[in-house]
């Protein structure tokens, strides 16, 4: 990241903290309201065109992310949530131009959930529980019972949606268990069965089937095991075997599609194919030292099987994306690391037959589900090696990963902590996320972030699909194929409408404290035609009166004053004396998003009055 760059992202933190988290003045206990931007359209959805993704009207998207790893584990939620606010890490990963979260989970704690007695949520001994200090939402009415998992993944859905991000899952093991990704199957553990582990993944995709802030489901996790584990490792074959991943992917994604045909279905490989050395080789067979029976990869990293049986469901490849995982040697030295390797020599001896073809030769896309690893040596080689390829070959991914307590790779982040009456403080491993940051979907000239929301922007600095679409793509383009410029298709939809968010405090004669925010709101339903605003909507003030909402000055309300305050704020132009007063619609003293979604309301009549309090 450049200083410029980095300079822009912290004055954009600060401007962000102080429309949303108002830690700059005192607070007591008391509640209040403020207003956030919410998607309510359900228009997000995406859909695969050869090798590439792209939403609804045709416009290109990338799925630029990171992993943020914890309801796979014993705590049953995200890490770090004990000694860090969600709404401070969501805004922070948003204002860094992350777009997607991948979220490891257990088919174990979706189980619970499908069968109404949701598994709790534990704190990691010797931290503070989050229900108390630190994620106030996350507590029942009394403030002392602490919501369950599935009440807790549902507010999280929300607050995603709130800062222009989405998420996907991935089912990293059948069991809960912190180590449970060294499991090999997706059935066999905690009573899971493969029909159990599609039941529930079917369950999730009807439950959110409204909500595309859960844009896709990654069904399994790194499926592996060696060859001559025969029946319990996993294969890729034509069978019908319980163990061929390929049959079972095939069966669970027409079951997803079946609830929601919008999903996006993730499909990763396996761990070893077979080589066809000798005449009469066979899956389950002992392994030989000369002229292996089989070919190895990292976890989930083998496609080889993919050539002669692809996943093909019942409602067709437009949701299908294949997503390997691909590590450097700081994991394990493997033998293509050998030599002194470049992008053609790890083409040749291991990416492109295991995986780079399906990209390469348009069969499908691709999300590399994991990559990552430590800033040293060969590792790092490795990492902008596989980082540049990425970005030349669009395929998208999401970095491994956001948490610190990664043992093989580390994280993007270094350390968190919770100070009362300043919030959550991260500590971010710069030279790694500098490294990453290039691999995130950006303007190529003005470097804002692009999310995957048509409505909402992604973070401060970042901007919804529609707004790159309508401004960017024809002038400067984006940091994909060499910033090549396209005419976008926005997607028509309603304004984004305002929802009360309510927080936990409000000004007081106190010292300087923190505010933590709990949306308590359901978003409303997606309309099925687009609600037109009126373009000459006039509001005719009396004598001496201030006319609200005309931030050009023109003596009327209307959607040129929706632009005009959306550039303001975006662009962080300045606007005069006089529009600042018409602009301030919540009356806090400041033009910010609140005043926008405010504005949009008033434009779309879903309130019918603007200006002070009557």
């Amino acid at each position: 990241m450049s200083i410029f760059k980095r300079l822009i992202a912290a004055v954009s933190v600060l401007a962000v903290a102080g429309t949303f988290s108002l830690s700059s003045v005192p607070f007591s206990n008391e509640n209040v309201q403020v207003s956030a931007v919410v998607d309510t359209d359900n228009d997000d959805w995406l859909h695969a065109e050869g090798s590439r993704l792209y939403d609804m009207n045709g416009n290109e998207v990338w799925l630029t992310g990171a992993n943020w790893f914890g309801f796979n584990c014993s705590e049953n939620c995200l890490h770090y949530l004990w000694s860090a606010d969600i709404d401070d890490c969501l805004r922070e990963i948003a204002d860094r131009g992350i777009n997607v979260i991948r979220m490891p989970i257990a088919t174990e704690l979706i189980v619970s959930w499908m069968e109404g007695s949701p598994n709790p949520v534990s704190s990691v001994s010797g931290n503070a529980d989050p229900a108390f200090t630190i994620n106030p939402d996350f507590c029942e009415a009394d403030g002392k019972t602490l919501k369950n998992s599935m009440e807790i993944f549902d507010i999280i859905m929300k607050k995603l949606d709130n800062y222009g991000l989405k998420a996907f899952i991935d089912i990293h093991s059948p069991h809960t268990d912190n180590s449970g990704h060294n499991y090999n199957l997706w059935y066999g553990k905690a009573g899971v069965t493969t029909d159990v582990w599609i039941d529930s993944l079917v369950w999730l995709a009807d439950k959110y089937k409204n909500d595309d802030t859960l844009l896709a489901y990654d069904l399994k996790n790194e499926p592996h095991g060696k060859g001559q584990e025969g029946e319990a490792a996993a294969k890729w074959d034509g069978s019908t075997d319980e163990n061929n991943w390929a049959y079972a992917a095939t069966k669970c994604a027409d079951a997803i599609l079946d609830v929601n045909p919008n999903a996006l279905i993730l499909i990763e490989g396996v761990e070893q194919s077979l080589s066809g050395a000798m005449e009469g080789d066979y899956w389950g067979m002992p392994d030989r030292k000369e002229n292996s029976p089989y070919i190895g990869a990292w976890w989930g990293g083998n496609f080889r099987g993919a050539r002669e049986y692809p996943i093909k469901p019942k409602h067709g490849t437009s949701q299908i994306v294949y997503s390997p995982h691909d590590y450097g040697p700081s994991v394990y030295a493997q033998t293509w690391f050998d030599k002194d390797f470049t992008e053609q020599t790890l083409l040749d001896d291991y990416w492109y037959d295991t995986w780079a073809y399906i990209n390469a030769e348009d069969i499908a896309p691709e999300l590399i589900g994991e990559w990552g690893g430590h800033m040293e040596g060969d590792n790092l080689k490795w990492m902008l090696l596989l980082r540049d390829y990425m970005i030349k070959n669009h395929i998208n991914h999401t970095f491994w990963c956001l948490n610190t307590n990664s043992g093989d790779t580390g994280g993007l982040w270094d350390g968190l902590g919770f100070q009362q009456g300043s919030g959550t403080s991260i500590d971010w491993n710069e030279p790694k996320y500098e490294m990453f940051e290039v691999s995130l979907w950006q303007t190529l000239e003005s470097g804002k972030y692009i999310g995957l929301d048509h409505q909402v922007p992604l973070g401060s600095n970042g901007l919804s699909l529609n707004e790159f679409y309508s401004s960017y793509a024809n002038t400067e383009g984006s940091n994909l194929d060499g910033g090549k410029k396209a005419n976008g298709n926005p997607v028509e939809s309603d304004p984004a409408v305002t929802e009360p968010v309510v927080t936990t405090a409000k000004p007081a004669e106190t010292t300087k404290a923190t505010e933590t925010t709990t949306v308590t709101t359901t978003a409303k339903p997606a309309e099925t035609t687009s609600k037109p605003v009126e373009t000459t909507k006039e509001t005719v003030p009396a004598p001496g009166d201030i006319l609200y909402g005309d931030v050009n000055l023109d003596g009327k309300v209307d959607v040129t004053d929706l632009s005009v305050l959306s550039i303001s704020i975006a662009d962080r132009k300045d606007l005069t004396e006089e529009q600042v007063v018409r602009a301030d619609l919540t009356f806090n003293g400041k033009v910010d998003l609140p005043d926008l979604a405010t504005l949009r309301q008033y434009l779309s009549k879903v309130i019918d009055y603007i200006g002070p309090k009557k």
